[in-house]
């Protein structure tokens, strides 16, 4: 809670504002039984009717300016509540993007989303509520007390039974749905992952006919949730009767006892009716305070969630490299792995172990070997999605942990694996790569990447609109629109992660020859399955479990690696290799 108070330092001239407001709201509904009461016990009972009309006129003219004070205190309350949820999630929105894949990994894609949204939005509506009520209920209720002592110092005795009995309610009941309240966000986070991953995965789901299995997850899921809110709202609901049964008891006695003090001529009927007014302020002002704590728990859960996503990526920065070495930056685009070992977080044993080998301008690196052997590692090592245990890589000489990630990733043309495109034009999506890119650079970008014949086969061309992810689109043909968002960057490294596999095997080789054409002074490295695609690379690095057991071209490493030898003879026949 702590750290989202220190967010509202933006709104503390507002927030002194609706204080100021509030105070002299306040003291307006004090004042107001004090005239009634003169009216009754002075004007009403002596028959003074002047008395009785200008003492009206003034609680109207005090009820019409506590009433313009309510109005600009509401107004400027959600004012700096809306303010204040909109600073938070930009704020949690920008500290995600620092984050690492183990950060994202610990919390989850659900539980981010919801913490940027309900979380946020609980804290929105008690801070509104504390604005309007947490400055308003002292002051009423201090006010109150010093108003019916004054009315009658015999009567106000009846506080002293009945604020400890609604303060220890408020108390009870506030500690049992704490826990709750935080359980219920959790429930609300595995709703979301339920939901999230039904939705993603409906194609798979379908195909394996789990759309039942899919069902009872998301039922047993929401009934978990249902139950969490309604043992929470049980408990809640207790309060309100209470606290109701309480102030109408109290209101009995006052009336009781002050009909006796009428009777005995030690009060007069007016002062009664104040002091009556008076006990419901004071009354009312402890309710404020329990419809406060009704909201503060979930509150409190959703600001510590919140904070939880604040804390987490707060590394340490690291060392700066000497300006003259920055001031060279990455220009060639040599990449040097030097005795890189990687474990990912809580693995048993390293996925990476003493991997060293160069990389360099001009010329093509593949990387091949079986599935799990670490190929696609190297290259979120090389993008800082990960940083690596023990060893360095280095960019021309620079160590890359030295180097912003921003100044790192400018430079990078990376194409992921599974082709991720974005609702929006074919044009918009090639163009991510580049936002200041023409349209002749997007077309050649696309030419180079064998994507210019489908696309000007689409209706609108490179206005064709997609879907979310693309789905309007084949694998193949997503997938060379991701390349061609990375060609179009001009990049001096180029990181193919698997990206030819969704491509037919002569969609594959007319790509390659593009690259050799008219990418000549890039880096290119390239993680593939197939052998076909690594054959006429300048270096193919082979990975067995982690380690590198060749280094070498095609014709060198069929004859003296044992594990290439036995990838080439799975998928090509003598002939090929020959």
């Amino acid at each position: 809670m702590p750290r989202m108070i220190q967010e509202l330092k933006p709104f503390w001239k507002k927030i002194v504002m609706i204080a100021l407001l509030v105070f002299f709201q306040s003291y307006a509904q004090l004042y107001l039984p004090r005239l009634m009461s003169d009216i009754v016990d002075i004007g009403i009972i002596q028959g003074d009717i002047p008395y009785i009309i200008r003492l009206g006129l003034i609680m109207l003219l005090v009820a019409a300016a506590g009433t313009l004070c309510s109005i600009i205190v509401s107004q400027l309350s959600a004012v700096v509540s809306t303010g204040f949820a909109r600073d938070i999630r930009q704020l949690v929105f920008a500290h995600v993007q620092s984050f690492s894949l183990e950060n994202f990994e610990e919390i989850g894609t659900a539980s981010l989303i919801t913490r940027t949204t309900n979380d946020v939005t609980q804290l929105q509506q008690v801070l509104i509520m504390l604005l309007r009520m947490m400055l308003s209920a002292p002051i009423m209720c201090v006010g109150g007390i010093v108003m019916a002592v004054s009315q009658n110092a015999e009567l106000s005795m009846l506080l002293i039974i009945v604020i400890p009995l609604l303060t220890l309610a408020i108390i009870v009941i506030s500690r049992k749905t704490l826990p709750l309240f935080k359980q219920l966000q959790n429930k609300l986070d595995k709703l979301n992952l339920v939901m999230r991953e039904r939705l993603t995965g409906i194609r798979v789901i379908r195909a394996f006919n789990r759309t039942d299995y899919e069902s009872r997850r998301f039922v047993s899921a929401n009934s978990d949730l249902t139950e969490n809110a309604i043992k929470v709202n049980i408990i809640m609901a207790v309060l309100m009767p209470l606290m109701m049964l309480i102030m109408n008891l109290a209101t009995i006695a006052v009336v009781w006892f002050g009909a006796i003090q009428i009777s005995a001529g030690k009060m007069q009927v007016g002062s009664l009716m104040a002091f009556i007014q008076y006990i419901m302020l004071i009354l009312f002002s402890l309710l404020m305070f329990s419809m406060m704590f009704v909201m503060l728990p979930r509150a409190a859960a959703s600001a510590a969630r919140i904070s939880e996503v604040l804390d987490k990526g707060n590394v340490p920065v690291a060392p700066v490299a000497h300006s003259s070495e920055l001031s060279l930056g990455i220009n060639k685009g040599h990449i040097s792995f030097q005795d890189v070992t990687f474990s990912y977080p809580n693995a048993e044993k390293p996925v990476l172990k003493n991997i060293s080998f160069d990389a360099y301008p001009g010329q093509t690196t593949a990387i091949i070997g079986s599935t799990g052997s670490g190929k696609s590692t190297l290259i979120t090592l090389l993008m800082r999605f990960y940083d690596v245990n023990f060893g360095k890589i280095k960019i021309d000489g620079i160590d890359i942990r030295e180097l912003p990630e921003e100044e790192l990733r400018k430079h990078i043309g990376f194409i992921p694996q599974k082709a991720l495109l974005f609702s929006g034009s074919i044009a918009e999506n090639i163009r991510f790569g580049k936002q200041d890119s023409t349209m002749d650079e997007i077309m050649t970008a696309a030419r180079i990447a064998q994507a210019e014949d489908f696309i000007l086969k689409q209706a609108d061309g490179y206005a064709t609109s997609l879907a979310q992810g693309g789905v309007n689109l084949s694998g193949g043909q997503k997938q060379r629109i991701s390349i061609a968002r990375a060609l179009i960057r001009k990049a001096k490294i180029y990181l193919f992660d698997d990206s030819f596999s969704a491509l037919d095997y002569k969609t594959d080789s007319m790509l390659r020859s593009a690259l050799k054409e008219n990418v000549t002074d890039a880096t290119i490295l390239i993680v593939a399955q197939r052998v076909s695609t690594v054959l006429n690379a300048d270096q193919i690095i082979v990975l067995d479990d982690g380690e590198i057991v060749g280094i070498g071209k095609h014709l060198d490493l069929l004859e003296g690696c044992k594990v290439y030898a036995e990838i080439v003879s799975s998928q090509l026949t003598r002939e090929v290799p020959a």
